[in-house]
């Protein structure tokens, strides 16, 4: 498990290697930040708030990259598309 720093706060991140490629997600209070190999539609379904980027293989390019889909939960938080991923764990927190 790794740290990311978000406002002041301490979020867990994993990194999970497949044979491809690796799943990444960073966990807030209230809320996931989550490549783009996690499905918004589970999220949805069980009522996660998730705010899924794409294209990133670091956690500091999760951070910088822009929000590409929400689940309904994420949108209630205030989390939008084109937000950056810092933005949506900040509206998570």
């Amino acid at each position: 498990m790794d740290t990311v720093q978000i406002d002041g706060n301490s979020l867990e991140a994993v990194t999970f290697a497949t044979q491809h490629t690796k799943i990444l997600v960073i966990r807030a209070a209230h809320g996931l930040l989550g490549c783009g190999y996690i499905s918004v539609d589970t999220a949805a379904k069980v009522g996660d708030a998730l705010a899924v980027v794409s294209g990133v293989s670091n956690y500091d390019d999760m951070l910088q990259a822009a929000v590409k889909a929400v689940s309904p939960a994420a949108e209630a938080l205030g989390v939008r598309p084109g937000m950056t991923g810092r933005e949506a764990l900040a509206k998570m927190l």
